[in-house]
């Protein structure tokens, strides 16, 4: 199997860089192939804009997401984008490791999700959900969070994680084709003492190792709609 890790913690020494680096070394000892897009340290360049463009089919004004279809198709996007595009593609599974800030991504990962997640080659058209471009690729989500776990449950005071995780979870992977499977979060990391993180990094491992007996996630399929998307009468 070939697995990207897309990891966004500007600390190396972080508790959410151990758990990317435990599933690198699981994965590995498993024989899979195993690829990590280190953003923070590669400086990846979140902001999208026409220098990401080698031409334009419209000089004058910019419709990014056109403009990606039409230079995905001329091989013309920026090397940063088509390197990242290149793995995407070549993996079966995606990982994206990271910390939560406001209740969503960082800001480095949310520009890697707008910049190579290109227009025609993962998504467009009907090309969504279940007839996305990347259907047949498993998604999941390793996060950390500050907040306890019963402040991020249903009933808890920020609601449930899924419900906040659902603009990535449904809006970019599952929109995107994926098969998304549970996410696995460490809660209350930073204020945690040595032992419970290990508990939480072990759990995080038999979470791993368990993939192929997760159950994805449900997300809309788009034989339940008719062409202009409205619901068909059931």
């Amino acid at each position: 199997m070939n697995i990207l890790i897309v990891h966004a913690h500007p600390e190396p020494a972080s508790f959410t860089s151990a758990m990317k680096n435990a599933a690198v070394a699981d994965f590995t000892a498993a024989g899979h192939s195993v690829v990590v897009s280190d953003l923070y340290a590669m400086g990846f360049n979140p902001v999208a804009s026409a220098a990401d463009f080698g031409t334009r089919g419209n000089a004058d004004y910019l419709n990014y997401a056109l403009e990606q279809r039409g230079n995905g198709d001329a091989g013309t996007l920026a090397p940063d984008i088509a390197t990242e595009l290149a793995k995407l593609l070549a993996a079966d599974l995606v990982i994206f490791s990271f910390p939560l800030y406001w209740f969503s991504v960082p800001a480095i990962l949310k520009g890697w999700i707008d910049r190579v997640l290109v227009s025609g080659k993962t998504y467009g058209g009907r090309r969504i959900y279940d007839q996305g471009g990347l259907k047949g690729k498993r998604a999941l989500l390793a996060l950390t969070t500050g907040g306890r776990d019963y402040m991020l449950s249903e009933g808890g005071i920020h609601g449930d994680i899924e419900d906040i995780l659902k603009p990535v979870l449904q809006g970019t992977l599952a929109y995107t084709g994926m098969t998304v499977l549970p996410s696995f979060v460490g809660f209350h990391v930073p204020y945690l003492k040595q032992e419970e993180r290990a508990a939480i990094l072990e759990n995080f491992r038999g979470h791993l190792a368990r993939l192929d007996q997760l159950q994805p996630l449900s997300f809309p399929k788009l034989g339940d709609f008719d062409a202009q998307m409205k619901p068909l009468a059931k």
